[in-house]
């Protein structure tokens, strides 16, 4: 497949899953909004807080498997590929009961925890099931991603969704706050079942496969599953040490208003990623141990990804008043500087984020946990220094200098560590990036909203030529 074949295949795939991501948000907004409307603030706080346990749950027992076994499953020739997937199916099976069997054993303390007695274990013993049928899920979700089968990914996906929303909306109105709990089952189980019935046929191995073997090559994106989910972890705890900062400095407003602009840029914003590292991370984990090949394709990369991501950004930016009323409401105006310098850092983030799955691919689990660190420091670091020193605005200058060491970071290890290059007519691209953003900021800030609209016209109008040439 030449270049423009290439690059057409990354561009449909990064369609497909954007269109899903856009897909899944509808449907969460829907159930949220279902919840507020029909069971009130208490449905919400349960909502939240038995999400939270959950997916700290599934940080904890899951090792990082929908991850880290993407990379071998891509790698694998047509020979070892069958002993691969029945590796990955069966530690997550395994993983799955022992994250059940935890949630269980760990019920009356979790309810303890959660809600300040132990008469609601048995929410958590009843999402036990939840936690085995999400691991059963990644798993498959794992083996579809790494033998590039996007389209039954994305069919399991947004059939899981749907029809777990359809399930939830009459035990919502029925049952109202005594749904809660199924809902998060239902969910789960029609993924279970839309992954059973798109399940990749893959043979088994021909002569079978040992416990020892099957322990052999899962010890690979184990290994890796951990260090990443050292790096949760641990990310999560620096995430809380500066909410428990703002906390303490300001309001518990503050951190509102400070969750909901980080909300903003990163999980938002971060849709996009999401759907590109889909195809992107299995192409680059098969041609990670060709330093030619790696280089060409991380290259390749960044310059579509920049091609999306710059008018996206220039378009949250001119836009960030009318996202912000539509996500949330008016008191949460005084977090546009937030947002829109925030968004220049974009641009660095897409190239460092490029480069940075480069370690991934060829599974340095433990490089990888260091640079995460060593950005998530800094960002503690910068973030103190920019509220203390300018508010709101102080956090979005601080999230841009967050990625300036970050891709400083990234690119050293990139280059010193690996002997990689990118092609340097990107160097250009990522100065036209950082220009577009940095105007489009300055005008809406200092002129009128309307230049930073026709600023992010002319970027829309250079990537839409960019992508028809590539």
């Amino acid at each position: 497949m030449g270049v423009s074949g290439i690059n057409a295949r990354i561009l449909k795939v990064t369609s497909l899953f954007g269109g899903l991501q856009g897909a899944n948000l509808v449907c969460s907004v829907i159930r949220l909004k279902l919840v507020a409307i029909w069971i009130g603030a208490a449905g919400i706080g349960l909502f939240g807080l038995l999400n939270s346990a959950l997916e700290t749950i599934f940080t904890l027992t899951q090792l990082g498997i929908r991850q880290s076994a993407v990379r071998d499953l891509a790698a694998a020739n047509h020979a070892r590929l069958p002993h691969v997937v029945c590796a990955v199916r069966r530690w997550s099976l395994v993983l799955g009961i022992a994250g059940g069997l935890l949630t269980i054993g760990l019920s009356p303390w979790l309810s303890y925890l959660t809600f300040g007695n132990k008469s609601r274990w048995w929410m958590f013993a009843a999402l036990s099931v939840t936690v085995l049928l999400s691991a059963v899920n990644n798993g498959e979700g794992a083996v579809f991603q790494g033998m590039q089968r996007f389209r039954k990914l994305a069919a399991c996906t947004l059939a899981g969704t749907i029809g777990g929303l359809a399930i939830s909306i009459p035990m919502f109105y029925i049952w109202r706050i005594d749904s809660i709990v199924p809902s998060f089952i239902a969910y789960s189980a029609c993924t279970w079942l839309a992954v059973g019935l798109y399940r990749e046929k893959v043979p088994p191995p021909a002569l079978g496969q040992s416990f020892k073997e099957t322990m052999t090559i899962g010890r690979g994106f184990l290994t890796l599953g951990i260090y990443m989910t050292v790096t949760a972890a641990s990310t999560s705890l620096i995430s809380y040490i500066f909410m428990a900062y703002l906390n303490h400095e300001g309001t518990l407003d503050t951190t509102g208003y400070y969750n909901a602009g980080f909300t903003i840029l990163n999980k938002y914003a971060g849709l996009v990623f999401t759907a590109i590292a889909m195809e992107y991370f299995p192409r680059l984990s098969a041609v990670a141990s060709s330093r030619m090949r790696t280089s060409l394709f991380v290259s390749n990369q960044i310059r579509i990804s920049l091609a999306i991501v710059v008018p996206m950004a220039a378009l949250f930016i001119a836009c960030s008043e009318w996202i912000v009323k539509l996500l949330y409401n008016n008191d949460f105006t005084i977090i546009k500087p937030f947002v829109i310098w925030g968004f220049t850092g974009t641009v660095l983030r897409t190239v460092s984020w490029c480069m940075s799955f480069v370690i991934l691919a060829k599974g340095d689990g433990r490089i990888f946990m260091f640079t995460e660190l060593a950005s998530c420091i800094a960002a503690l670091t910068l973030n103190i220094i920019g509220y203390r020193y300018g508010g709101f605005a102080g956090l979005g200058y601080a999230y841009c200098g967050w990625y300036v060491i970050y891709t400083i970071i990234i690119g050293t290890v990139y280059t010193k560590r690996y002997d990689l290059s990118i092609d340097k007519r990107l160097y250009a691209y990522m100065a036209y990036g950082l220009l577009i953003t940095i105007c489009a900021a300055t005008l809406y800030s200092a002129v009128s909203p309307l230049g930073s609209i026709l600023v992010a016209a002319v970027a829309c109008a250079v990537s839409a030529r960019t992508l028809q040439r590539l």
